[in-house]
């Protein structure tokens, strides 16, 4: 689990709850990990002939962030009486990560103070072919290997690095230089190539009971030389004007749009501006918005969670739009336009730098060829594209992108049904587990076709405009005929034909299938059809434990604990259920429940405002990727949604915004 995300669109650093660098992506948001992989950027300090590394479990750490996307962190020692304050910002103009540690001497007696920086790379997640070396032309430690470098320094009373070493890491016996900094002394050694890791010290005598800054950074570029530009305009400009600039822009960034933010408690508004600035920092600036940054994934799968899910990027442009980040939408929308077939679909999962992604969809399902496709993520960057137009009217952007992406995915879209049923052909599903017709899927089919004849009607394309709006009336009556159950009151999850053409209905009860028909529009939200099936879908998936909340679907195993009778509750789940609490909402009464739903989601946050994809339903803990984006999606969505809700009953006043 992470504790902090800093990104700005070519850079994401993640820092745990030691204040360690654990993931460092350059020169995208999520590609080029040179950090993960179990490495760490330690911090030791050295005292009184006494060292400790600050993830040795003898420190009390308190972590917060704020609303300037600057990170806090406050660590004690009381064996040896100092105290730690770090305040961490990334800078948002260029790839310069800076770190400021106010250092408190607790003792009656002046001290002498040395913190040692301990940096682990794998530049381009390889361990061959890296240097490090010590470059005194900038009293600095630099890293590199072709084109990717990296530069470490820092200062304490106007003085730069006292000590400083480089070698081998974990390779020929070798443990790293981090082993030769417990002693209080580095030894020196000026270069290093292979698996190499380096460490430097600052040092400073602390008066009783005083005070003193320790600053550290770390530049990150194509080339030795630009890492050593960026060193000198660190040092010229200061990195506290560097740190107070970034701290501004972001400042500026998050306050844009004005919130009346009516009955909700402190918490609830916090962890809906540190969403905001979540998921800004996993947004890359050429549109891909990744799942996740957190490569914890590694020690338990096969990949992580750090590629661009198209399903996941429509909702994350959907929070976006809704708090007035139009750019962030709108490449996006662009990276999409770039990635799509020319049949007119959109792959399973994508790289931040647009190439395809891993994937565990086949070409062959039972021996057929099949499509390697979730059919909702084409339909639901349609649906999305809808939301980006309704609050910009960016009209010239709509027809830039329509031949090449909204006509093009909508014509597929039309096509790829079934002669019979009039329903979308089979595809995987959202979960990513199952091939076969899916209500949500459908749902996402009908909304992205009514948002294609939306778009095409507006820019007078009326045949096109007829084509997808009658495919779409048609799914819609397809939809409740063949995917819903009259008898239980709920929706099937999917439907499959076997090879002799029989048709098997799925009844598990899914949570995406009665929201998909709810957030889809597919039956209005007072539909007592759909009122049914909510109320039923939330009461056979409600987890009844003390922590509560809703599970995926019936008998989910996906980070299940062994011998668990429960599934784990997701936070997206517990959020679609709010949003349709809004939807029906006809006074302020009946709000409160979304209110504390939005209350129970911000308690599972903790102090840094990190959503995880599912919580532990014993503990509350987080399980799985923390954080998952499409989490804080939802949550910045669902809050604006319910401020939506009091403006349009008169519970705000109008003139607030």
């Amino acid at each position: 689990m992470r504790s902090f995300a800093y990104g700005n669109g070519t850079t994401l650093v993640m820092i745990d709850n030691y204040g360690r660098i654990r993931d460092c992506y350059f020169p995208y948001v999520g590609l080029e990990n040179h950090v993960g992989g179990g490495l760490a950027h330690r911090i030791g300090v050295w005292v009184d002939g006494a060292f400790s590394w600050t993830d040795d479990n003898s420190w009390e750490i308190v972590c917060a962030s704020d609303a300037a996307d600057t990170g806090h962190i406050a660590m004690y020692s009381s064996r040896l009486g100092l105290e730690l304050q770090f305040t961490d910002v990334l800078y948002n103009a260029k790839e310069i990560f800076i770190r400021r540690i106010a250092v408190l001497n607790k003792n009656a007696e002046a001290r002498t103070i040395r913190l040692f920086f301990n940096s682990q790379f794998e530049i381009a997640a390889t361990s061959r072919g890296d240097t490090a070396y010590y470059d005194p032309r900038a009293n600095a430690v630099i890293h590199y290997e072709g084109s990717r470098a990296f530069l470490v320094s820092g200062l304490v009373d106007e003085k730069g690095p006292s000590d400083w070493t480089v070698g081998i890491f974990q390779i020929e016996g070798k443990e790293g230089t981090y082993r030769d900094a417990e002693d209080g002394v580095l030894s020196k050694n000026p270069i290093e190539h292979g698996r190499v890791d380096s460490t430097f010290a600052l040092e400073a005598k602390i008066d009783a009971h005083s005070t003193k800054i320790f600053t550290k950074w770390l530049c990150m570029s194509d080339s030795v030389e630009k890492v050593i530009d960026m060193h000198h305009d660190v040092m010229q400009r200061t990195p506290e004007y560097l740190s107070l600039s970034a701290k501004n822009y972001w400042h500026a960034w998050v306050s844009r749009t004005k919130w009346d933010y009516y009955a909700l408690p402190t918490s609830v508004i916090d962890l809906f501006i540190k969403s905001q600035f979540m998921i800004r920092s996993h947004a890359d600036k050429n549109g891909g918005v990744i799942a996740s940054g957190d490569t914890d994934m590694l020690q338990g799968g096969r990949d992580t969670y750090c590629y661009i899910w198209p399903r996941d990027g429509s909702y994350i442009a959907s929070a976006f739009s809704l708090v007035g980040d139009y750019p962030a939408s709108r490449r996006f929308f662009e990276f999409c336009a770039k990635a799509i077939t020319e049949d007119g679909y959109l792959m399973h999962k994508y790289r931040p730098d647009g190439s395809l992604g891993s994937s565990w969809h086949g070409w062959l399902v039972n021996n057929h060829r099949e499509l390697p496709i979730q059919e909702d993520e084409t339909a639901l960057v349609l649906w999305s594209l809808w939301e980006y137009w309704k609050d910009t009217r960016d009209l010239e952007f709509i027809e830039n992108i329509y031949d090449g992406f909204i006509k093009k995915a909508a014509y597929f879209l039309t096509a790829h049904r079934d002669p019979y049923t009039g329903l979308p052909r089979p595809s995987y599903d959202l979960w990513e587990e199952r091939f076969g017709v899916h209500t949500y899927t459908v749902a996402a089919t009908y909304a992205g076709l009514w948002a294609a004849a939306q778009f095409a009607t507006m820019l007078g394309k009326d045949r096109s405009a007829s084509d997808f709006l009658h495919v779409a009336h048609n799914i819609r009556p397809a939809l409740m005929q063949h995917l819903y159950n009259e008898e239980t009151g709920l929706f099937y999850r999917s439907l499959t034909v076997d090879e002799a053409g029989n048709i098997h209905k799925d009844d598990t009860v899914d949570a995406s299938s009665a929201y998909g028909v709810f957030m889809f529009k597919v039956l209005e939200p007072d539909d007592e059809r759909l009122i049914k099936a909510m109320k039923k879908t939330e009461e056979v998936l409600t987890v009844q434990t003390p922590i509560g909340g809703i599970a995926r679907y019936a008998g989910d195993k996906y980070y299940k604990k062994q011998n668990s009778p429960h599934s784990n509750p997701w936070i997206i789940t517990i959020l679609w259920w709010a949003q349709y609490a809004i939807a029906r909402a006809s006074s302020d009464d009946d709000l409160d429940i979304v209110r504390k739903s939005l209350e129970r989601v911000a308690r599972f946050a903790g102090p840094t405002g990190i959503l995880p994809e599912q919580i532990d339903p014993q503990t509350g803990g987080a399980v799985s990727a923390s954080p998952l984006i499409w989490s804080h999606a939802e949550y910045v969505r669902t809050v604006v949604q319910y401020l939506q809700k009091c403006r349009s009953l008169g519970i705000i006043d109008e003139t607030n915004y």
